[in-house]
């Protein structure tokens, strides 16, 4: 004998409290992978400031090459400074030229997360850190750019 009675009808979806785990999980991933990611780009830009640096100093030492001094007329550097663009988290400037010695800075800006950080060069290519932020190890460094937290360079 056939039945005519349906079986019972079963609704098919998410409990809140599955909703609720799912939820927890994705906020303890993401508090995780934030800070790491802000680590990161932090990096990436330190990376490409003193890439920057490095090729400001090359551009100087051509100017030298071609001209035997490290200023152009009225005193200023031979290489003007680069305009920041909207990429850029460094502001790069030649704080000091004469005849035959020079210093190029990179500051960091503070609208890219990059507050307190500032490397140099020189004409011999003495690299400097010159400040990092609270949290940094390291401080003011001859030598090398601090690009880690830790200190290293």
């Amino acid at each position: 004998m056939i039945s005519s009675h349906c079986a019972p009808c079963r609704t098919t979806g998410f409990t809140l409290v599955e909703l609720m785990v799912v939820v927890a999980i994705v906020g303890i991933m993401a508090a995780i992978a934030v800070p790491g990611y802000g680590g990161y780009l932090q990096r990436s830009r330190i990376i490409d400031a003193t890439s920057r640096l490095a090729d400001f100093g090359v551009r100087m030492e051509q100017f030298f090459l071609d001209n035997r001094r490290y200023t152009a007329a009225g005193g200023a550097c031979g290489i003007a400074d680069p305009a920041a663009t909207g990429a850029d988290a460094f502001v790069l400037k030649c704080v000091a030229a004469d005849d035959r010695s020079y210093a190029v800075t990179a500051t960091g800006m503070p609208g890219r997360n990059m507050t307190g950080f500032g490397y140099t060069v020189d004409q011999n290519g003495r690299k400097k850190t010159i400040s990092l932020p609270s949290g940094w190890a390291g401080g003011a460094t001859d030598g090398c750019w601090v690009a880690r937290k830790d200190g290293s360079c």
